[in-house]
């Protein structure tokens, strides 16, 4: 893991919001314990909480506290094409992460990135576009200052380019959603 990596880790640990390349896009993210940091994240993209967001992880095990039925959670692979899976919600899953819905969307990857944050700090990340209602997502840190000013915690440096977002399937009706 690098200093950066460790560094990022440490800001997550602490409750803190970054922006990060993942598996498809730039993204923001914090880790799903923090609500006060899942809030931020929402205001800094001006974005409704009914929409709810994406839970990212490098291992199944993180998604556990998350899923009403954990024994589903063998049912998700890391696909040649991110995929997110919607799963029924645990009752202690936060709202903001559901949107409201019973069900909350999950996403396995093998991005070593994403790797190693959740090694260090032994959760799944809450993942989002690092963009601002109406605007395209970030795609260098200059897009970040502009969208974020000052506002994010800590920034690992974007690709020069982004992935389209993950595709989304609902894993009881087998209905994909995008």
């Amino acid at each position: 893991m690098s200093f950066r990596q460790r560094l990022a880790a440490n800001c997550l640990n602490a409750s803190g919001v970054i922006s990060y390349p993942t598996d498809t896009i730039q993204g923001l993210g914090c880790l799903p314990r923090f609500e006060s940091s899942i809030e931020r994240i929402l205001q800094l993209k001006c974005r409704s909480a009914s929409k709810g967001l994406i839970l990212l992880a490098s291992d199944v095990h993180y998604f556990t506290d998350y899923v009403a039925d954990p024994s589903q959670l063998s049912q998700i692979t890391i696909d040649q094409v991110p995929t997110t899976y919607l799963l029924k919600a645990s009752q202690n899953t936060s709202q903001l992460l559901t949107g409201g819905f019973d069900t909350v969307a999950i996403r396995l990857t093998n991005n070593p990135l994403v790797s190693n944050l959740c090694q260090k700090t032994h959760s799944a990340l809450v993942s989002t576009s690092a963009n601002t209602a109406g605007k395209h997502t970030a795609t260098s840190t200059l897009d970040l200052v502009v969208f974020f000013k000052q506002e994010l915690d800590f920034i690992i440096t974007p690709r020069n380019y982004n992935n389209q977002p993950s595709r989304i399937i609902n894993l009881q009706t087998g209905e994909r959603l995008r």
